[in-house]
């Protein structure tokens, strides 16, 4: 019996994503029954006739749909398309609820190809704030200099912050889209996303015309959140954090129907964001143990938080999904995750030297930006990764000089636990007893 290796469903049941990530989009007998996909290391690739080089370039260039069964379109050329790169496109489609995906060099170069697609010199965009540091910069200075405003709001779950951001914007120029973060990084708040697709639709019916919803879901997805089932319209990643997972590669997604990601497509082949195949291969490598990994991860960093949470050495607030600051979050967090991920946040009193107190005696720890590897990581964002947003926007959003940011990876909680209580001792010893004063204030 000939095997279909984009079978969704078996026998009448849907396959869980985990089973299809093992196989999805690979057929071994195009690669002399390899079970596992070779790295396609290629530039180019050859036509059976040029009529049919003709028809894969009016596809590649958007000028036809890629007839059924041709996955992006035919192979062409690796700028566009290749093996490697549509394997991890076809895998974490399934895995986000979404129609298709696209796979770029970086998350930053996802974030761009939606941005070039979408925004224009005179438009405005509304966003969240605090995001990813680099997102933060990419929006507070080099959008202003593309023309584009950019106008924050801080309260995701509330739909008057976030009308009174549309209407403000809106007198600058068109609003085109919303971007969200969602846990935020670093302070893990939660963004209501069926509130913000409400509020979006209610909002412009008065316009004619809604702004798209993007959403970066690397601190959650595409395991514990899928924003489009939500009403976002692109969901954006960092395909380096847990979906690579191993901190050995760089790369970045997006997920969304096929008529949004159309023009995006077209755009990141202009620009040559695609990845390379050997990281493409990597990435469905790892890809095969997502969700064994952010589960473990998950699992690990629930104990991590609720000894943080009651440590008897520095007081000590615990910025989890599952440490919510109200009933609103807690609520949000049910509704719309289903897991709440490994990376997350805790402050003490406002003051640098306490915590790089904290940070330098770590010996399990490794003190490094990025997230969602096997290793567990620690840093100071607003000294490293949200070092160049604006002190008043930090101090806004709550990234504060006493906020620690860590991810917990795959080593056994016992021990992590272990490295922060020592951690934790030796610079309450060390500390002034006006900070440790002050400290009580950053307690729960």
């Amino acid at each position: 019996m000939a095997r279909d290796f984009r079978r969704t469903h078996l026998d009448g049941h849907a396959l869980h994503p985990q089973t299809q990530m093992t196989a999805f989009g690979y057929d071994p007998t195009l690669s002399e029954g390899a079970v596992k996909p070779p790295v396609f290391l290629t530039s180019t690739f050859v036509f059976d006739s040029a009529e049919q080089g003709a028809e894969f370039f009016d596809v590649v260039a958007g000028r036809k749909p890629a007839p059924t069964g041709m996955g992006a379109g035919g192979l062409v050329y690796s700028r566009f398309n290749h093996p490697n790169l549509e394997i991890v496109e076809d895998r974490l489609a399934i895995y986000d609820h979404a129609e298709t995906a696209l796979v770029t060099a970086s998350g930053m170069a996802a974030i761009s190809a939606v941005a070039l697609s979408y925004l224009r010199p005179g438009d405005s965009i509304v966003h969240y704030t605090p995001l990813y540091g680099g997102t933060e910069t990419l929006l507070g200075k080099v959008f202003p200099q593309w023309g584009i405003h950019p106008f924050a709001f801080t309260d995701g779950a509330s739909a008057e912050a976030l009308e009174e951001a549309l209407g403000e914007a809106a007198r600058q120029g068109p609003v085109k889209m919303v971007y969200l973060e969602t846990p935020a990084n670093p302070t893990n708040a939660l963004t209501d996303l069926a509130l913000v697709r409400q509020t979006v639709d209610q909002w412009s019916r008065g316009s004619g015309q809604r702004p798209i919803i993007v959403c970066d879901n690397t601190m959650l997805g595409p395991v514990f959140q899928q924003p489009l089932d939500f009403g976002v319209d692109i969901c954006v990643y960092s395909l380096t954090k847990y979906v690579g997972g191993h901190s050995d590669l760089v790369a970045g997604g997006i997920t969304g129907s096929r008529d949004m990601l159309r023009p995006v497509r077209q755009t990141r082949s202009a620009y040559g964001f695609q990845l390379d195949p050997h990281s493409s291969w990597m990435l469905s490598r790892s890809m095969e143990t997502l969700s064994l990994r952010m589960e473990r991860a998950a699992e690990s960093g629930r104990k991590v938080a609720a000894w943080l949470a009651t440590n008897p050495h520095i007081p000590c607030k615990v910025l989890h999904p599952e440490h919510p600051a109200s009933e609103r979050d807690r609520a949000i967090y049910a509704r719309q995750c289903s897991g709440p991920g490994s990376t997350f946040s805790f402050v003490v009193a406002d003051d640098r030297p306490l915590a790089f107190r904290i940070l330098n005696p770590l010996q399990i720890f490794k003190l490094a930006v990025s997230l969602g590897g096997t290793e567990s990581l620690i840093c100071h964002p607003a000294s490293t990764t949200h070092s160049g947003v604006p002190a008043e926007a930090r101090s806004m959003s709550g990234v504060n000089e006493g906020l620690i940011r860590l991810s917990v990876g795959l080593e056994h909680p016992d021990d992590l636990i272990r490295d922060l209580d020592q951690a934790f001792r030796r610079a309450a010893a060390n500390a002034p007893q006006a900070v440790l004063s002050i400290a009580q204030g950053a307690g729960p």
